[in-house]
């Protein structure tokens, strides 16, 4: 039972560190990066599902903050799990 209530809380914390960090980097890049436009891939992400079309179009018109986001320790670890890396290939994001 307790294993159960930590993933969706672990989930909500790992969501909640990647948009204060990456508000600070989109500040610092001055770029228009919204990590909230990549949420059509939040479903993706936690269940390891196919990406959405809109997930696909999300990502690649933030493909230069994602790259930006890679470079952060902080979610690098996020960004290169097992999901993350499937739908990069689903959606057929290139490399940073």
């Amino acid at each position: 039972m307790k294993g159960s209530c930590s993933k969706p809380v672990l989930f909500t914390f790992t969501i909640l560190l990647f948009l204060v960090v990456a508000r600070d980097i989109r500040v610092v890049a001055g770029e228009s990066c919204d990590p909230m436009q990549l949420m059509p891939c939040e479903e993706a992400i936690h269940k390891g599902s196919r990406p959405s079309g809109t997930c696909c179009a999300r990502l690649h018109q933030q493909h230069n903050c994602v790259c930006q986001y890679m470079k952060n320790p902080n979610f690098k670890s996020f960004l290169d799990s097992p999901n993350a890396k499937r739908i990069a290939t689903d959606c057929h994001f290139p490399e940073c």
